[in-house]
């Protein structure tokens, strides 16, 4: 049967393609080692099970409005007031299934086919996907060490600027100075923005700073994603919201409700608890840990060089010496080390590979770095 032109364009996200592919070897009984995608080996918060258990207890859980149950939509509200200095009220809160729902839905409310959106690379895959599904110009820059006002007015016009703050997978996080310069180009310019903010939780430096915490974020037009997946573990639960002007909030509810309608009502309950459940920081503490394990383990490689992240929990590592061409590093590393990573290509950024070092356990996590670093030994002294 055919399928339509839409689609046939377009392939599957890189990351998920990869993780399905590992799945499908693990299925198989074979020993693989997944660093392609972070999936953390915490479990959710207790006020999230917590919440959950009295969720099923209740007589029913009925439908919510689309947009969201408005006690939850009330308390994500609160959240974001207190602990993002974001002005905003329940009606300018949409809960979603996870981010990837909040990003695509903003961007079909906010610009029209053939309009361009700048994306930083490297680039989580979906921004591109996405913007390429909905006949969208993805403008794709390099991101910086610093976002200068330089920089900023070099870039070209665009209906939508999207920022990825804390960054995946650089792991840096944007300074007051850079989100004041940022927030003052849109007003300059009438650019809108989609600031995806999923990993606010998981830094180790530094402090995050969202850039609707102006006063006249409205105005300006910013979208704020959020998502539980990563700050509180909770990867398979797709539990996500967005912040954003009442009047786009409602135009994202036109559009859900015939997609899926409201996020179940169980998952709302657990969203809640987890952003009222503060930061996780024994997580955090075994995240660093890990961090600077990896770190240590590659230090001093003629052909490698990571990157020390603020924030996330992935590591970008420069492999450019060893080779540009990273999808065939990591399919020559599949196949003959059994490890995965994530080649930079599918970010953007050819040369690079990225390592998730959340999963599993330490010991997994050795035996994975140091079957990378025997694999990249034995490639740079063959060149």
């Amino acid at each position: 049967m055919e399928i339509s032109d839409r689609i046939a364009r377009s392939s599957p996200l890189a990351t998920t393609a990869m993780h399905g592919r590992v799945d499908a070897m693990k299925a198989r009984g074979e020993d693989v080692i997944d660093f392609s995608i972070a999936i953390s080996h915490f479990p959710a918060p207790d006020a999230v099970l917590e919440a959950t258990l009295e969720g099923l207890r209740q007589p029913a859980l009925a439908y919510t409005a689309v947009a969201g149950d408005a006690a939850i939509r009330a308390r994500l509200a609160a959240k974001v007031v207190e602990e993002n200095a974001i002005d905003a009220t329940p009606a300018d809160i949409l809960v979603t299934n996870g981010a990837k729902q909040a990003l695509y839905q903003a961007l079909y409310v906010m610009a029209d086919p053939g309009d361009r959106v700048i994306i930083f690379k490297p680039h989580w895959p979906a921004y591109v996907a996405t913007s390429k599904l909905l006949g969208l110009v993805p403008v794709l820059v390099d991101l910086p060490d610093v976002i200068t006002d330089e920089l900023l007015d070099s870039l070209p016009p665009a209906k939508i600027l999207i920022i990825n703050n804390p960054h995946n997978p650089t792991g840096a996080v944007l300074s007051e100075a850079e989100i004041r310069r940022i927030g003052a180009w849109l007003k300059r310019t009438g650019t809108r923005a989609i600031v995806d903010e999923s990993y606010e939780k998981l830094i180790f430096d530094g402090a995050h700073i969202s850039l609707a915490s102006r006063p006249d974020w409205r105005e300006i037009g910013i979208v704020t994603l959020f998502s539980a997946s990563q700050s509180y573990a909770m990867m398979g639960w797709r539990a996500g919201f967005a912040v954003a002007p009442a009047n786009l909030v409602s135009a994202m509810e036109t559009l859900q409700g015939p997609i899926t309608a409201a996020t179940p009502m169980l998952m709302q309950l657990a969203l809640a608890a987890a952003f009222e459940s503060g930061g996780q920081p024994a997580m955090m503490a075994d995240y660093r840990a890990r961090r600077d394990l990896v770190l240590d383990l590659t230090a001093g490689l003629p052909w490698l060089t990571v990157r020390c992240p603020a924030s996330g929990p992935y590591l970008w590592a420069d492999v450019s010496r060893l080779t540009v061409d990273t999808i065939g590093l990591s399919e020559r590393l599949l196949s003959e080390r059994a490890v995965a990573v994530m080649p930079g290509e599918a970010l953007g950024v050819p040369g690079h590979i990225r390592i998730g070092y959340i999963s599993d356990d330490v010991a997994t996590l050795r035996r994975g770095v140091k079957a990378i670093v025997d694999f990249g030994n034995a490639l740079y002294r063959a060149r």
